[in-house]
């Protein structure tokens, strides 16, 4: 059996700090009012984001985030995301990650739902 990975998430305005690992945007859209200078990332993963249709739907509404979740592992597993999903494994296998994202609320958000995948723990309900 394969160890866990060692994947973490914020928002991307948070202060980088030294535990963070490697940093890795899984935004689609540059974060308003950040400096590409300011963010300290090793990585921007576009293609990891939710589909344009997806994030419209969701609208970050709490309530949806069972149903988010569940489409976005979906989208997931089709080969736009594909590579970008590799990536980001590849660089889960090399020590910790720090998952990015611009959204207010983390904890409902695609950065959770990736954390939770590369982490082993995909398969739990949200």
């Amino acid at each position: 059996m394969a160890m866990a990975k060692d994947v973490r998430y914020r928002r991307v305005y948070e202060e980088a700090s030294p535990e963070d690992g490697a940093r890795a945007l899984v935004d689609r859209i540059w974060p308003r009012g950040l400096r590409k200078d300011d963010a300290h990332l090793d990585a921007w993963l576009r293609d990891v984001a939710p589909s344009t249709e997806l994030r419209r739907w969701y609208a970050h509404d709490p309530d949806r985030y069972p149903e988010f979740r569940r489409r976005y592992l979906a989208e997931l597993s089709d080969p736009d995301h594909e590579q970008a999903l590799r990536e980001l494994d590849e660089l889960a296998r090399h020590g910790r990650v720090t998952l990015l994202t611009a959204t207010r609320d983390a904890d409902h958000s695609q950065a959770a739902v990736l954390a939770d995948l590369l982490s082993g723990a995909g398969r739990a309900s949200a």
